[in-house]
């Protein structure tokens, strides 16, 4: 139970580095062709190369060049809609050369705005033109995932589910608990979203640690991370939950479920979550929505939050940021998911769901840290702050002792 535990209250973080996945909108190619004669050929062997890509023509992707030469076949199943490249730096002088490109490209369905994702390229003239000959993502980037191998993919009738080096079975079961947690999320915060999730399933922790850009170290253990931009617009690009298969796939059908529901929420709740939210409430408030409806007590949803309780070492203070550190003790990170997730019920209990939401939301549309929670809790729940965390405290005596 112990460890199963640390995989659920492990089980992601809104607040992620967002070099993998960065929603910008605007058009998916340059505004206009560069105005240098050689940034225009390479921009030019770039678009062929964009062209082929969708229309799955390996000998038109071939012609531009043998870096990735199996990445038509290892994309065959993604369903995109848009993939193109955008010149933004030249490097170095005769017949090889660096560069630097945005990838732009959406998924059919989920992105409304294309995903980014910074490449080093590398190119040589031959026979009169350019070819590509490398392509990797800049500096600590992450890869995306058809750099790993061939990807699978499952539609669900509200998930996306993306894996390398995965059973389809097993895929079509994640899906059906994505497509799940979705309406579950609907019922819990409102239909002004998506409504749609995209699943990464790489094939190890180690490739996880790829698709972040982190070591995976970091990661052991965490069940999912959600990749996106806090406060975002609602046309930036669909999230991407990320799947650790290794401590994932070692939940039972609950613990999976309340994950995927956990992860969903920071999906629906990115465009109000921003850098105002402390990770108590965008944390507290993902668990509150997968426990909902669960029938689980208390001390089934906070056992080492009980601990505490019943040791008489119960925390005096809602956790700051740092206390959600992936590399911290496995009981302080689940005390600071525990607490969050009680702060959030106590609200919904004694004030209601929908002061729960609107006090969200307060938060994330204050304009700093400073003050934010103080703010909205005089506004939306008429309680000062040091009355809330003594409320607070009570309550979990109250529930827990």
């Amino acid at each position: 139970m112990a460890g199963r535990r640390r995989a659920m209250s492990r089980a992601g973080s809104f607040v992620v580095p967002v070099a993998l996945l960065v929603g910008l909108s605007g058009c998916e190619r340059g505004a206009e062709t560069p105005a240098d004669p050689r940034s225009a050929a390479v921009q030019r062997v770039l678009d062929r190369r964009a062209d082929a890509v969708l229309d799955g023509d390996a000998g038109a992707y071939r012609a531009t060049g043998g870096a990735d030469p199996y990445l038509l076949s290892d994309l065959a199943e993604v369903p995109l809609k848009s993939w193109a490249y955008e010149l933004t730096r030249l490097d170095g002088r005769g017949s090889r050369i660096g560069a630097e490109a945005e990838l732009r490209y959406r998924v059919d369905g989920y992105d409304g705005a294309p995903v980014v994702a910074a490449r080093r390229l590398t190119l040589e003239r031959k026979d009169g033109g350019w070819r590509v000959v490398e392509d990797e993502p800049v500096n600590k980037s992450g890869r995306q995932l058809w750099e790993q191998g061939r990807v699978t993919a499952v539609q669900g009738d509200h998930s996306l589910v993306l894996g390398v080096g995965q059973q389809r079975s097993v895929l079509r079961s994640y899906a059906r608990i994505a497509d799940d947690a979705v309406p579950a999320v609907v019922d819990a915060w409102g239909s002004d979203w998506a409504r749609g999730v995209v699943v990464l399933v790489p094939e190890s922790l180690d490739g996880m640690g790829e698709l972040l850009g982190a070591p995976a170290s970091g990661y052991q253990g965490i069940a999912a991370v959600t990749t996106g931009e806090a406060g975002g617009s609602r046309t930036a690009p669909a999230d991407r939950v990320i799947l650790n298969p290794e401590a994932y796939g070692v939940l039972g059908y609950f613990g999976k479920q309340v994950v995927l529901t956990h992860e969903t929420t920071h999906v629906a709740t990115r465009a109000v979550t921003s850098a105002a939210t402390p990770l108590w409430l965008s944390e507290g408030y993902a668990d509150w929505v997968g426990y909902r409806g669960t029938g689980r007590t208390a001390g089934q949803a906070a056992p080492e939050l009980q601990r505490s309780v019943r040791d008489g070492s119960a925390p005096a203070e809602l956790p700051d940021d740092a206390a959600f550190g992936f590399s911290g003790d496995a009981a302080e990170l689940a005390r600071a998911y525990e607490s969050g997730w009680m702060a959030c019920r106590m609200i919904a209990d004694r004030w209601g769901e929908e002061k729960l939401k609107a006090f969200y939301r307060a938060v994330g549309g204050h304009r700093q840290r400073a003050g934010a929670v103080e703010g909205a809790l005089a506004s939306v729940l008429g309680v000062e702050e040091k009355d809330f965390v003594a409320r607070w405290r009570e309550y979990m005596r109250s529930e827990l002792g």
